[in-house]
C-alpha cells in the first residue's frame, strides 16, 4: 500500500481502528476471565503453577514434547537429580 495523492481515507482507517479496539477490549475480558478460573483451581486447593505447566505441555506438539522430556531426563540424570 502506498500513500497517493498524501492523504487517507477516514472511513476505513476508522473501521480498522475501531476493529481492534474491540478486539483489545474481548482480549481483555478473556484475560480477566482466565484470572477468574486460576483463582477458583486455587481455591479448590490446585497448584496453580503446576495447572500452568500443564496448560503449557498440552499446548505443544506430542513429539516435541516427548523430546523435551527426553533432554530433561537427560541433564538430570548428569546432574545426579534423576527422578
Amino acid at each position: 500500500m502506498g500513500i497517493e495523492n498524501d492523504s487517507v481515507e477516514a472511513g476505513p482507517l476508522k473501521a480498522f481502528i475501531e476493529r481492534i479496539e474491540h478486539l483489545e477490549e474481548e482480549k481483555r475480558t478473556i484475560s480477566d476471565d482466565i484470572k477468574e478460573v486460576y483463582a477458583e483451581a486455587k481455591g479448590s486447593g490446585y497448584d496453580i503453577k503446576i495447572v500452568r505447566k500443564i496448560i503449557s505441555l498440552r499446548r505443544q506438539d506430542k513429539e516435541k514434547r516427548r523430546e523435551e522430556e527426553e533432554i530433561l531426563g537427560l541433564y538430570l540424570s548428569a546432574l545426579g537429580m534423576d527422578a
